[in-house]
């Protein structure tokens, strides 16, 4: 819902309007294990038999930062509505963001032949993890109105930018700015968030990426200092799934 204080620019706002899914991550207590199938960051992927575990240049196997089952996601234009959609990083190398230290798996169809045996993971291998336990998640579906972080955001605030504008306002009304305008947490799709700045902004070549996955600073998820880790991917190859082409960004304070 649109801030009172923001009617007069409501068609403005409208303009950027889209929808997300925003993700929920609860922390699994100690002895806990998620269905291999089921959505999660961290835990043990999906994999089926006849498909090599990833690993990275080094021959280091790789961890699960986040599987999706998009049968248990709400329904977003443009993603996919079934299969399995996975995010391995280099449990050493993943802050790198080199295309060799990540890799982005996707199932189109899923089977019950698949992999069991995951004992070359040990606790040694999640050590240096951004996420540090494994955790289930639930989706909602939303409605954002753009994010001041997002570099297609350029809302004129009557001849303002966001930051002067901000100064016109009470106390209660900058909090609800922020809240309606800074759009953090877990996410698939919709705007991103970011602690520095947009990486699509630096090239023409990325114009036309979306985000397809947020993963933010949570209790048990911590990138550098409080930072948040996006993946984004061109449209068309969102919509032609060719997920591999995906990449990966992070940033912190």
């Amino acid at each position: 819902m649109i801030p009172y204080f923001l009617e007069n620019l409501a068609p403005q706002i409208e303009s950027y309007k889209l929808d997300s899914v925003k993700i929920l991550a609860h922390p699994l207590t100690a002895g806990q294990k998620l269905e291999i199938k089921q959505s999660k960051f961290l835990g043990l992927p999906y994999l089926p038999n006849n498909q090599k575990y990833p690993t990275g240049l080094d021959g280091t196997p790789m961890i699960l930062l986040a599987q999706i089952n998009f049968a248990e996601v709400p329904a977003l234009e443009n993603y996919p509505e079934s299969g399995i959609l996975q995010f391995f990083i280099h449990p050493t190398d993943w802050y790198n963001m080199s295309q060799n230290d990540y890799k982005i798996l996707y199932h189109d169809t899923i089977s019950d032949d698949y992999q069991t045996d995951f004992n070359f993971l040990s606790d040694k291998t999640y050590e240096e993890s951004p996420i540090y336990c494994e955790h289930s998640l639930t989706f909602t579906k939303e409605t954002e109105y753009g994010s001041i972080t997002d570099f297609r955001f350029e809302l004129d605030f009557n001849g303002l930018d966001y930051y002067d504008y901000k100064e016109t306002l009470d106390s209660t009304q900058q909090e609800q700015l922020d809240n309606f305008f800074y759009i953090i947490g877990h996410k698939i799709g919709g705007y991103a968030f970011f602690t520095q700045s947009d990486p699509r902004d630096y090239g023409t070549n990325l114009k036309n990426d979306v985000l397809l996955l947020q993963i933010d600073t949570d209790n048990e998820i911590m990138f550098g200092d409080s930072g948040v880790a996006n993946f984004f991917i061109n449209i068309q190859d969102l919509k032609n799934k060719h997920f591999e082409k995906a990449y990966f960004n992070w940033d912190c304070c």
